[in-house]
């Protein structure tokens, strides 16, 4: 029963303390960063003197990129800010600061601000007369807005454009990829053209020689017994016979006279 009792108590602490156990997911939402500057930092409509502060993106009805800038704790919010979509290429594990190049005797600008692992960030967007400055030395275009400062309502609704170094207005989209590419990214390396296949070879059928035909000798028949040896021996015998017989004759006289 005693365990029973403790048991319940340990869910009942769970349940209780959930609601404000710490996450990661707040962070992720509002890409809130901590940002030490070790020098004055120009921004649209102000000059942060060097320090440590906390940016966060505002959750905004308007579909508007919104940037708060807070102090090192994140109690005091010193300046709101607009700002728009800028894409790049490749995602990277850090925040990335672009600055704007500047007079030797100005601070830096301020000019993008991306959260770790995003392919996206905020490009500020400077009161049209600064970005005209900014877009003559950094040779870049810089988003502009036609008012001086703005408000929470402004903010809102304000139109936003881009300047170029020529000094022109162009539409903002013209000027910055505000939206994810679905085309694959141009590369200046050139790509090897694979080797034509080769066209199929057809066999050539082999040649077979076609043997001589045979020529077949009739052989005729005959009743004649085949000759099986030579008639020189044969000769020889009756030669020598006849003398044997000469010699037979010559010597009977002389058995004869004898007598």
């Amino acid at each position: 029963m005693k365990t029973y009792k403790v048991l319940l108590g340990l869910f009942a602490a769970t349940l209780l303390s959930a609601p404000v156990l710490p996450t990661a997911d707040a962070d992720t939402y509002n890409k809130k960063t901590i940002i030490t500057f070790s020098q004055d930092i120009e921004i649209p409509g102000k000059i942060l003197p060097a320090g440590t502060y906390t940016f966060k993106l505002l959750d905004s009805a308007a579909d508007r990129h919104i940037v708060q800038i807070y102090d090192a704790d994140g109690s005091h919010l010193i300046t709101t800010v607009l700002a728009i979509n800028d894409y790049r290429l490749k995602p990277t594990g850090e925040t990335v600061i672009k600055f704007s190049e500047r007079p030797a005797d100005s601070p830096e600008a301020l000019r993008a601000w991306f959260y770790p692992g995003d392919n996206f960030g905020q490009e500020f967007v400077y009161p049209r007369e600064r970005a005209l400055q900014l877009a003559q030395t950094n040779k870049s275009d810089v988003p502009s807005v036609g008012a001086a400062t703005l408000d929470d309502s402004t903010m809102q609704t304000t139109p936003i454009a881009a300047v170029t170094p020529e000094q022109k207005d162009v539409e903002v989209t013209s000027a910055f990829q505000t939206t994810a590419s679905t085309e694959p990214v141009a590369t200046s390396e050139p790509v090897a053209t694979p080797a034509p296949a080769a066209a199929p070879v057809t066999p050539t059928p082999a040649v077979v020689a076609t043997p001589a035909p045979v020529q077949t000798v009739p052989v005729t028949e005959t009743n004649e017994l085949p000759q099986t040896a030579s008639s020189t021996p044969l000769i020889a015998l009756l030669g020598g016979l006849a003398i044997s017989l000469a010699l037979a004759l010559k010597l009977m006289p002389k058995s004869a006279s004898a007598s």
